[in-house]
Order: structure tokens, then sequence, then C-alpha cells
């Protein structure tokens, strides 16, 4: 089975504090009629701080939609290849060994997809494969994991590179005023992530099943406006409460697979919110501490969409607390509202002698 190895992580050098955002808030937005609602609400969220890729000051203007486009393909193409690089070295590749490229983010758009122009620019053999993944939002960095899984089923000796690339600060909207766009500018955060799954050999998430679920009925709960000004982001108050149809979900997906989702031995969760991680210890029955890698991403990153699980993860390598065997349930959720769900365990490559 594939191994899933360390992934490598980046955040931009502009940081804000969750104290900073509290007085922008204040600052910007003194006469909301909610603002009070506002405040309790980006209080809550567990963020410390957030990066960005641009100064807080040009983050706050919006010179439109063709000039944000140019800023994100810039970005894009100066700070992803060191993620992949280390991540290809995590992993022990080179360029030439990766079969298909995974390229996630719903902060951006790029034709042809930035998988062209790292094949191109990095080395990458011509007959390397594609996937863009654009519409999953911050289920994407899941959904990326489980195509990256069927396709080493397909292929057994192949190896897939994934990388997902937010940048939230792009998608402000000033004009946004409802109380889930405030709170949204309070949570989100910009971060690249890159990973490895081996068809043979490596260290780290030997996969071993994969699966999706939708709530019915739910697919205009998180969502995008697309506008001549961009992505106007839209999260309806119901989302937090997402987690009680969501954990049976998980549950089913361990029970089909011989495993009980409340007797992990790791976790990588999709941290949304606070709530999310909150109400899915309850309803799976696990303690608090077992999220503790989602909750740290949370509280030093922000919500950076797709790349969460994939931090979340690297936190887990870092943590050197996975032993051989163990068992470990990934999840991620976005807009569908859907679970993109992993089962794996954990696995350690051989030491070779002299």
């Amino acid at each position: 089975m594939a191994v899933l190895c360390k992934p490598a992580i980046a955040v931009p050098e502009h940081v804000i504090t969750n104290e900073e955002t509290l007085e922008l808030a204040r600052r910007l937005h003194g006469d909301h009629p909610q603002l009070g609602l506002v405040l309790r609400l980006i209080e809550h969220t567990g963020v410390q701080k957030r990066h960005l890729i641009q100064p807080i000051e040009e983050t706050l203007r919006h010179p439109g939609l063709d000039a944000r486009s140019i800023v994100y393909e810039a970005h894009t193409k100066d700070r992803v290849p060191a993620v992949v690089r280390q991540a290809l070295d995590h992993a022990q590749l080179e360029a030439q060994q990766i079969d298909l490229i995974i390229y996630v983010s719903c902060t951006g758009f790029m034709m042809p997809p930035p998988t062209s122009w790292l094949i191109n620019a990095m080395g990458f053999r011509p007959e390397t494969r594609q996937l863009p993944i654009a519409q999953l939002g911050c289920a994407a960095g899941g959904a990326a994991v489980n195509r990256a899984h069927d396709f080493c089923r397909a292929y057994p000796d192949a190896n897939v590179l994934i990388v997902a690339c937010e940048f939230c600060s792009l998608c402000y909207q000033p004009t946004d005023l409802g109380v889930g766009s405030l709170l949204s500018n309070g949570l989100f955060g910009d971060g690249i992530a890159a990973a490895v799954l081996r068809g043979n050999g490596g260290t780290g998430i030997r996969l071993e099943r994969s699966s999706s679920y939708i709530i019915p009925n739910t697919e205009e709960w998180i969502s995008y406006a697309v506008r001549s000004t961009g992505f106007h982001f839209q999260l309806d108050k119901r989302v937090p409460g997402t987690m009680e149809p969501l954990a049976p979900a998980l549950s089913r997906a361990a029970e089909q697979h011989q495993w009980n989702a409340g007797k992990m031995d790791f976790y990588i969760i999709h941290a949304g919110g606070p709530r999310i991680l909150d109400d899915l210890s309850f309803f799976l029955d696990v303690p608090p501490e077992a999220f503790r890698f989602s909750r740290a991403t949370l509280t030093e990153y922000g919500n950076i969409a797709s790349a969460v699980v994939l931090d979340a993860m690297a936190r887990l390598f870092d943590e050197a607390s996975a032993f051989d065997g163990d068992r470990g349930l990934m999840a991620g959720f976005g807009p569908g509202i859907t679970a993109e769900i992993t089962l794996g365990s954990w696995a350690s490559e051989p030491e070779t002698g002299e």
C-alpha cells in the first residue's frame, strides 16, 4: 500500500494577531449593528495569529480581480517551488520520479494550471499527469489525498505529489458586511503545503481506505458568489453544527474497515473552527487532546483551507508519537457540505545498514 510521507509547510512572513484583527474590526466596522457579536465570534475562534502574503495595508485594499490574479500567480510561482522541493526531500524522491501532481487551491485561478508551470520549471517529466482541484474548498486537502490513493491503487508503483496553495487573504471583500463574512476575515490565513504519496517505501501513513460523504441539501451553506470583484465567501450560520450528521459518516467509514472511529491512535482533522473540533470530540467520544494537531494549526495559522490537513499531519510527524501499526483517521470538510475521509496506519521504512 502507498505511504503518505511527511508534508512540507510554508506560511508567509506578514503576521496579524487576533488582537490586531479585533482592533481592525472595531476601526473598520464601528457602526455595524452586530459588531459585538462579530467580536465575540472572532475572539472564540482559537486563532492567535495568521500569516498573509502581503502587509495588512495591502490586504485591505481591493485593486480589482485582475490585479489580484496577478498577485496570486506571482506569489504561487515565488513560494510553491521551495515547498515542493522540501516535500520531495522528505519522501527521498526526485522530481523525475513523480507520476501525478495533484494541485488544490480555492483562492485563485490560473489556466493552464500551476501543475503545467511546475512540470516545466522544476524538472518533472513531460509525461507527468496533472489533476488540478479548484472547487472543493477546505475539503480539497482530504480529496487530494484520496485521489492520490485511488491513483496508487490503479498504478501500485506510482508516486504522487500533492500541493495545496491557499492565499485566503486575496479573497477579502471590503463591501461584504454579513456576520459570516466578517467572521471569515478573522479566521482564514495564507499557507502552502505539499506531500508525496509513495507507491513503495517511505515512512508515514500507509493509506488503507478512503470515502466521501455529502450532507444532503446543504450545497448553499458554504459557497462563493463569483462576481466581477472576485470570490465572495458565503457562510451559513448552520455550518458549525455539521459535525452531528458528519460524525456518523466517519464512524461508518471506519466500521466498513473493521475499525472504530472513536478508538484511533491519531486524528488529522480539518480545523474549520473550534466548534468543529469540540463537536467531533463529543460525537466520536474521543478526548479533546486527540485533535491537538488540528488545534495547533488553527491557533498558529488560522484556517488555511485545504492546507490544514497537511499541516496537522506534519505536526504528527514532528511529535514522533506514532508507532508502526498505529491506526489513524483523516477528514477534510468543505463545500457541499462534503467530507473526505481517509483511514491509514503508521508505517516506518526499515533502516538499511552498510
